[in-house]
């Protein structure tokens, strides 16, 4: 399997051979197909154009592939038996994990979530928080939440968000230029695997779309899952 993204190193390699995998659709979508038990196949992705990783990595909807392949990280996610809604069990998700009201959803209302949140097996402080986000890419929804982000270092980032009612409208404004960080009531941290437990069921959101209530999850980043042509 391929390595993930070094400091210095390029990203990518020329790919002439044809793909294994052919996905048309959201990060969702690909998110399913990656799953299917395929080891390190390559992937030709024909995204949709709200797709967030898509425009991560630079993947022009509509374009074809100039024969680069991309060694990308997925999210491993597992719900426990408390889960509740849509059923969630095991499955991927390729861009974002959202446990909690999403950042560009957070209004003045919305209450702490009750999480308990271990991150690489070290206890976070999320008493305060509203909303747990796991970023494997950059993007949500089009906006810059992660611009660190990048779909293959080998690493997420897991951002929890405390911010006091009366700061959230202006944190939602920043979103789109990625300048809501550095922030005192956002906690942000590089991460592997991800723990989260809720005292009552909260929101879950894989690759940006709603994924039923949980009240226990499990996530671990498993790098250079699969090869994408770009």
């Amino acid at each position: 399997m391929s390595g993930s993204l070094r400091p210095g190193q390029p990203w990518g390699t020329e790919e002439s051979g044809p793909a294994d995998l052919e996905v048309a659709g959201s990060d969702g979508m690909l998110a399913s197909v990656v799953g299917r038990g395929v080891a390190d196949p390559l992937v030709r992705f024909a995204a949709a154009p709200d797709s967030d990783l898509a425009r991560a990595v630079g993947l022009v909807a509509g374009a074809a592939p100039t024969g680069v392949a991309l060694p990308v990280d997925v999210l491993d996610v597992a719900a426990d038996a408390a889960a509740v809604g849509t059923a969630v069990g095991v499955g991927l998700a390729v861009n974002s994990v959202v446990v909690g009201v999403a950042p560009d959803r957070l209004r003045a209302w919305h209450r702490p979530a009750d999480l308990t949140v271990e991150i690489d097996g070290a206890p976070v402080d999320a008493a305060a928080a509203t909303t747990l986000v796991v970023m494997n890419g950059q993007y949500l929804r089009g906006l810059d939440v992660s611009p660190r982000g990048h779909p293959g270092d080998g690493v997420a980032e897991a951002q929890l968000y405390a911010l006091a009612p009366g700061a959230r409208r202006a944190m939602r404004s920043r979103l789109a230029a990625g300048a809501h960080l550095p922030h005192p009531a956002i906690t942000v941290r590089r991460a592997h695997r991800v723990v989260v437990r809720a005292a009552r069921p909260v929101p879950l959101e894989l690759d940006g779309a709603p994924a039923g209530r949980i009240s226990a999850l499990r996530l671990e980043l498993r790098p250079a899952a699969y090869r994408l042509l770009v």
